[in-house]
């Protein structure tokens, strides 16, 4: 006698093997496609670290880490300190946070909370617009236009706030039409649509019934962007924009003033490690030569270091959404 044996509903039909064995050759090809270009991402990266450490030994061997932290500046004496152009990529890069992000945030929720689809739609048109505006273009614009603009705006600013506490060591005298505060303003326009475009995207992935289900509880706008829209964070693309007004280059060179100084006087003029990078490195030679390549790697482990961080808020974000 025969017997039958009967399937468990339970176990899936086909073959019992993983599944990997069973890809055809055009998925495991692209998968082995994808693993090397993401490897080959991080080979490139370790690539440049390695070379830009070595290029700038010299410079690491002489100065050391009290050069890294030392202002002084001077290739008649063979003084490279790095501090200097620290604080001005810094500062510029802050002050360009601190005006971009509320008018980003702002802008991202208007277009994707407050106005219908077909008026947002130009709008957005024109913010892509302008992220692909040539940096060198803003940046005449602000020497040209800008700058003696700002001027005498500065000098009123300074004689209304001397002799104020704070305020007076801030915005007082000295004052310069390209200084740390217009480098400042001129990386916040550049780096609104970028902030802008990624919020809009993080705040385009908020669940619907998230938001249908703050109003079910009675909640205004503003109570359920505060409270569905917000928590899902746009950290990640705050930190994404700081990481390119600390790259900046071009623009940042002809309106920050090129002048290497630690100084709380906003509207003085200062120096940042792209715009110096820029300036001077066409004629070094030697040590200096080694000193610039040692900032450009200085400014390499700034970004990596802001983008982990960004990467981190993005996933806590993610983390405490899901506990939610």
């Amino acid at each position: 006698m025969s017997t039958v044996t009967k399937a468990d509903p339970a176990t899936p039909a086909g073959s019992a093997g993983p599944l990997s064995h069973r890809r055809p050759l055009g998925d495991r090809g692209f998968a082995l496609l994808a693993l090397g270009s993401g490897l080959l991402v991080l080979v490139i990266l370790v690539l440049i670290a390695v070379t830009t450490a070595q290029q700038g030994s010299d410079w690491f061997t002489q100065a050391g880490f009290s050069g890294i932290f030392s202002t002084v500046w001077s290739p008649q004496t063979n003084q490279y300190g790095a501090m200097a152009f620290v604080y001005g990529t810094v500062i510029s890069s802050l002050i360009a946070l601190i005006i971009s992000v509320p008018v980003s945030v702002s802008i991202a929720l208007l277009l994707t909370e407050v106005v219908p689809r077909r008026w947002a739609n130009p709008i957005v048109y024109v913010i892509d617009l302008l992220a692909v505006v040539p940096s060198v273009v803003w940046g005449l614009w602000g020497i040209l236009v800008f700058v003696p603009w700002l001027q005498p705006i500065y000098a009123s600013i300074a004689s209304a706030v001397n002799g104020i506490p704070v305020l007076d060591s801030l915005f007082g005298a000295p004052t310069s039409g390209a200084s740390f505060f217009t480098a400042g303003m001129i990386l916040a326009v550049m780096v609104t649509p970028i902030i802008t475009s990624l919020s809009r995207e993080v705040i385009a992935t908020v669940p619907t019934t998230d938001k249908e289900g703050a109003y079910a509880l009675g909640a205004t706008r503003w109570e359920m962007i505060r409270g569905a829209v917000w928590p899902h964070s746009v950290g990640g693309a705050i930190l994404v924009g700081l990481g390119r007004a600390m790259g900046e280059t071009i623009a940042a060179a002809l309106v920050i003033g090129s002048s290497a100084q630690v100084t709380s006087h906003l509207f003085a003029t200062g120096y940042s490690i792209p715009a110096v990078i820029a300036n001077q490195f066409g004629e070094a030679a030697g040590l200096q030569r080694s000193a610039l390549i040692g900032l450009g790697l200085v400014l390499f482990v700034l970004t990596i270091i802001v983008n982990l961080v960004a990467r981190g808020v993005v996933e806590r974000s993610a983390r405490r959404m899901r506990g939610a």
